[in-house]
């Protein structure tokens, strides 16, 4: 995709709207998106209120998951995902709380966090993100993802039974979904209004 494609034509993402006159330039404009989508992801991880009960905090990291695959596509989210979900498990403290490794219960929420980028950046490129209940359709389907991995691998690790899993990992956390949804459906669909010419 042209990074110089017009504003809300079909297929644009927020990402192509930065400017790349030739191929190397894109390549490195698009590095740098990925690894700062990563890093942008990081620090909102760092944003972290823990759970009476649970071993997965409320954090700033499924937004920054969502808004980055969004934001840059679903090639790009995912690899800016990957890049955070496999620095993190080298051992890099950047996940919640500044923990890192893959052993934890609230790995697989990363990992959900690394699908959905996908969808939802799959979803932006068809203009998911143009309109405020698109963006909430799209911010449901992405937390929907990061739910249907991160539950499921929480019960493995913890040893949980499903009622426990859903106790612990999604019933917390659905008011404080929803305020990230709003953010988001307020924050893209302005975004592409002002690129408008």
């Amino acid at each position: 995709m042209s990074a110089t494609a017009a504003p809300g034509r079909a297929g644009t993402v927020l990402a192509d709207l930065l400017p790349a006159s030739t191929a190397g330039r894109a390549r490195i404009r698009d590095a740098a998106l990925v690894a700062g989508g990563a890093a942008l992801t990081g620090l909102a991880a760092q944003l972290s209120v823990p759970v009476p009960g649970s071993p997965v905090p409320v954090t700033g990291q499924t937004f920054a998951a969502l808004l980055v695959g969004t934001a840059l596509g679903a090639r790009r989210g995912v690899a800016s995902l990957g890049l955070y979900a496999a620095a993190g498990a080298a051992g890099l403290p950047w996940f919640a709380g500044g923990a890192s490794g893959w052993s934890m219960p609230s790995f697989g929420y990363i990992l959900g966090m690394l699908l959905a980028s996908g969808v939802v950046g799959y979803l932006a490129r068809r203009g998911g993100d143009r309109t405020v209940l698109r963006t909430a359709f799209v911010m449901l389907a992405g937390s929907a993802v990061i739910y249907a991995v991160g539950v499921p691998y929480l019960a493995w690790s913890a040893h949980l039974s499903a009622h426990q899993a859903l106790t612990l990992g999604l019933r917390p956390y659905l008011l404080g979904d929803a305020l990230k949804a709003a953010l988001a459906m307020a924050a893209l669909p302005t975004a592409w209004h002002l690129t408008r010419p």
